[in-house]
């Protein structure tokens, strides 16, 4: 069966990624299609709108076959690392390409930029360094340092989806895969649109903040499938809420509040003293929101500011994950949801597989898992007793969810 890997979110699943799942087929003429999924926190830092295995529901329900969690470890990163974690779990899968959205919508603009990278490397990283010395983000100065070195057009690395996909076929060329990389346009929204401007298709952020901002789920019902829109409804009706950075306010204070700037300071992220002016401010903090727009300065950006913050709520050290980044490779393969085609397509490669596949935690002690565990238990603080403590046992006996047919089973 051929296959095609996708790298997602689902924060919610909505309209514009059943679009990205049926081109994707599309384009790759593919059978099956194998999503690596971030798990409870995302590349940007922030908590997932709903649990994992709501989005995983929302994914199997919207035509995916496979989903595999992307690690703790690479989920919560900038790009580079995001896209390396993500590559060598679909490159161990064997899957025959990957199709990613983007805002150049051609796969030419990505090989030629890596071609033109490859050549220049050296002198790029420097550019890179001195930009990001000026006070700019990783994405601006990489975008300037290109385009310092080559005057002509060349693809905007300042889009989030760019460069992401730049990421994507880089990692694919530094494992030497066979994966075949593919791209689509993104249509009608960009990926930081704060608001809907189209009557179908939306952003995942302007869908969470119209559910924010008028708590009515039935404000994101054109912008989602019926499936998704029927899962999160499940899912605010069992737990009264739909995550966000809010409901962590309180532990991000007290921790915060209660660990010395060494301890901080071996957390992943904290870098050049920004310890003390995240103690400093959020004492006078009275909610997430403004916290962040006392500590948020040129140098270190929103994003970067929201996956250090994730860091000090999950106690990720600075020698752990670097570790785990050193080979750039995931080191297991958790299953969180499959098709009955997905089963099939497992069972054919599972013994060629090099890493543990794993489909249920209480059943494996891999090093590296337990910052998934660790990530789990931290999102289930959101919710009030006993939710939170439903979330927490899920982590521990939750089965791949199964959608054959038409239904969920367990």
């Amino acid at each position: 069966m051929k296959s095609v890997g996708i790298v997602v979110e689902y924060n919610p699943f909505h309209n514009g990624h059943a679009y990205h799942v049926n081109e994707a087929k599309k384009a790759s003429d593919a059978e099956i299609v194998v999503a690596v999924m971030s798990g409870y926190f995302l590349q940007r830092g922030e908590p997932a709108f709903a649990s994992k295995w709501a989005r995983t529901k929302m994914a199997l329900a919207g035509g995916v076959d496979i989903v595999i969690e992307l690690p703790y470890a690479f989920a919560t990163q900038k790009a580079e690392i995001f896209a390396s974690g993500a590559i060598s779990i679909l490159h161990e899968l064997n899957v025959d390409s990957i199709c990613f959205g983007s805002e150049e919508g051609k796969i030419e603009s990505f090989l030629e930029l890596l071609d033109f990278y490859r050549e220049h490397e050296d002198e790029l990283n420097h550019l890179i360094k001195q930009e990001i010395k000026k006070g700019v983000s990783y994405p601006k100065a990489a975008a300037n340092a290109f385009q310092q070195i080559k005057k002509a057009h060349i693809l905007d690395l300042s889009l989030p989806n760019n460069i992401l996909g730049f990421h994507y076929v880089k990692a694919l060329q530094d494992k030497k895969s066979s994966i075949k990389p593919l791209t689509i346009a993104r249509t009608k929204s960009g990926y930081h649109d704060p608001l809907p401007n189209d009557a179908s298709i939306a952003s995942a952020t302007s869908i969470r903040n119209q559910f924010i901002e008028t708590k009515n789920l039935h404000a994101i019902k054109p912008f989602v499938p019926d499936s998704t829109f029927q899962i999160l409804n499940e899912e605010y009706e069992m737990t009264g809420k739909l995550v966000h950075w809010e409901d962590f306010f309180h532990l991000l204070k007290y921790r915060l509040l209660t660990t010395t700037p060494d301890d901080l300071n071996a957390i992943y992220e904290i870098e050049e003293g920004i310890e003390y002016r995240l103690v400093d401010k959020i004492k006078q903090a009275r909610s997430f929101q403004q916290f962040f727009e006392l500590v948020k300065t040129k140098r270190f950006t929103w994003t970067r500011l929201q996956r250090m913050c994730t860091h000090i709520l999950t106690n990720a050290k600075k020698t752990e994950l670097h570790e785990a980044h050193e080979s750039k490779t995931a080191s297991y393969i958790r299953l969180l949801g499959m098709t009955e085609k997905g089963q099939s397509y497992l069972n054919q490669r599972k013994k060629a597989l090099n890493l543990p596949l794993i489909s249920n935690y209480s059943k494996e002690h891999h090093r590296l898992l337990k910052h998934d565990v660790i990530a789990a238990h931290t999102y289930a603080m959101a919710f009030p007793s006993p939710i939170r403590e439903q979330f927490i046992q899920m982590e521990y006996t939750q089965y791949p969810i199964q959608f054959f047919g038409s239904s969920f089973s367990k």
